[in-house]
């Protein structure tokens, strides 16, 4: 098919925290330097912001570098963390405080910020847009393009308008080919193109494998007599405990008398009876949370992987043609547990990187290894290595003892252990036989504080259009029955926080997987989790999943 090409300097794929420090950084060189150049930035969500779902408390550090005079520019920092409390849950019912000198100090909030990442990336699309940014919203980049030498080239959007059996509609429009001298990835996440990057390029080679948790989020209207604006809750501990599984999860108090909680699950758990969506509705019944919650309306629900493994499962991030930046390469901070400045610095640095490059009149095709000088010299890199034992100590001892480790490395000794732990197991080989594993009853909803995935569904503005190919792929259409069911009890029905994939009777007394994927919100947890490494995540057609409101 002869499809429509369109040049560009660079081409950003993803308006995230990543993505769009990128095209700033860029285009404000650009400007400082008063040259001609061209940025691109695809973005598969409706609007900008509409798929973008974090905690949020961010730490301003690559804000302030990036746009000191953000304040004055309307950012929507509006909310200064005032009170941080961190809590184990030791039961349904009872929990303790940690003391404020034994927390770790990379869990200390003072100097951030409880925002939306949403409405700071609308914001952040808004500012690059001013200095020259071309802006794409609903255009999924679908595929890499490449040149003859194997170098990146640019990207494929995807096909509108095809229906559930590929052949075009009347509607049909063909995808585009955006060619560029340098293609940043910045797509979130387990990100399905940077997922061929690293296999293509062998960028993993030598690294841990990544880690990811689903983060599963709600924000609520709470009446003012309950609300504390700047109030941040950390806790750990139950009800992810009783099945020796870890994670732990967040309740910030936002502006304008709205709260968010959610939980975030490791996805090295091994029980396939877990849910992590039941989990979360669970925890919201502990005394520490729903004194938060019970009077309060949800508003919105959304659920995300989480890349959080660090610098030991971090791939390298240059290849011919591009690089792979933001959580798309895995620069969260779990200590942290932030992820939103590590992206826009990676995304600055790039820029840096590829303005020189193209300053210096190169064409592209090549590798940007300054990029990598620079990574490595900047205080991105200095925070990820010497927070590189905190994921492998949490996996291999615990939350307490991993825990304790963070607190030993960070408020004691000021640096990092001189050795380093390592975690080699990949979070899909983690499940054990359904059969050797106790079930789990979780209560029915009440509607109150606790709803079933459909209604939840519902309030993250779910939309497909349902005439087209199911973006969900199943390299063996037999796995799901013949393999993982008897073995694993089909853990995608529990693992998937949208009801995506059900297993129904035949009328012949035989089952089937159904996958329902109209309801994806596009998290990629099941591209993760699957112990066979079955289901494939594609893009669907542009404009569609969730539509996050300031989440």
């Amino acid at each position: 098919m002869e499809r429509e090409a369109m040049e560009f300097d660079v081409v950003i794929v993803g308006a995230g925290p990543a993505g769009l420090s990128a095209a700033i950084k860029l285009l404000q060189q650009a400007q400082e330097a008063e040259q001609e150049l061209t940025v691109c930035v695809v973005e598969k969500g409706s609007e900008v912001g509409a798929h973008i779902l974090a905690g949020t408390v961010l730490e301003p550090t690559a804000l302030n570098e990036l746009i000191p005079d953000w304040k004055d520019k309307g950012a929507p920092l509006n909310t200064p963390v005032k009170e941080d409390d961190v809590f184990v849950l030791k039961s349904e019912q009872s929990a303790v405080r940690v003391p404020n000198a034994f927390v770790p100090r990379n869990m200390h909030n003072h100097g951030n910020y409880v925002i939306s990442m949403g409405n700071l990336c609308r914001w952040l699309a808004e500012q690059a847009e001013a200095l020259g940014a071309e802006i794409y919203p609903g255009f999924p980049a679908a595929e890499i393009l490449y040149h003859e030498d194997g170098s990146v080239k640019g990207v494929l959007t995807g096909d509108m308008g095809l229906d559930k059996n590929g052949q075009p509609k009347d509607s049909f429009t063909p995808g585009m080919e955006l060619h560029a001298k340098y293609t940043l990835f910045c797509e979130g996440a387990r990100g399905h193109l940077g997922k061929q990057l690293i296999e293509k390029f062998k960028l993993d080679a030598g690294k841990d494998p990544q880690h990811y948790a689903i983060g599963i989020k709600e924000l609520w209207d709470v009446p003012a007599e309950i609300h504390e604006p700047g109030k941040v809750v950390h806790f750990s501990g139950w009800p992810l405990t009783e099945s020796k599984s870890s994670g732990g999860g967040f309740l910030y108090h936002m502006e304008d008398n709205q709260v968010v909680v959610g939980l975030i699950t490791d996805l090295n758990y091994s029980n396939p009876h877990l849910s992590p969506f039941d989990e979360f509705q669970r925890v919201k019944l502990h005394p520490e949370l729903r004194k938060y919650l019970e009077g309060g309306k949800r508003v919105c629900y959304g659920a995300r992987a989480i890349a959080k493994g660090g610098y030991n499962c971090l791939p390298k991030m240059t290849f011919p043609g591009g690089l792979l930046l933001g959580c798309d390469a895995g620069t969260l901070n779990f200590t942290k547990i932030k992820g939103g400045h590590t992206a826009m610095k990676s995304g600055m640095l790039a820029a840096e990187a590829v303005f020189e490059a193209l300053k210096g009149g190169s064409e592209g095709k090549d590798e940007l290894t300054s990029f990598t000088e620079k990574f490595e010299n900047s205080w991105l890199f200095k925070e990820l290595y010497e927070t590189r034992n905190f994921g492998p100590a949490m996996h291999k001892f615990g939350t307490v003892v991993g825990g304790a480790i963070a607190f030993l490395e960070q408020n004691i000794l000021g640096r990092s252990l001189p050795f380093t732990l390592h975690d080699t197991h990949k979070d899909h080989e983690m499940l054990k036989p359904a059969s050797e594993c106790p079930k789990i009853n979780y209560p029915k909803p009440d509607g109150k504080l606790t709803f079933d995935k459909l209604s939840s569904v519902f309030l993250a503005n779910v939309y497909h259009e349902e005439d087209q190919p199911c973006h969900l792929k199943l390299k063996d259409p037999d796995v799901p029955i013949n393999h993982n069911l008897p073995r694993y009890d089909e853990p995608a029905q529990r693992y998937c926080p949208a009801g995506v994939y059900e297993v129904v009777d035949n009328d012949d007394g035989s089952k089937r997987f159904q996958i329902n994927f109209a309801n994806c919100v596009h998290c990629k947890t099941c591209d993760i989790k699957d112990p066979t490494q079955n289901i494939v995540w594609t893009t669907p057609e542009g404009g569609g999943g969730p539509n996050y409101p300031n989440m």
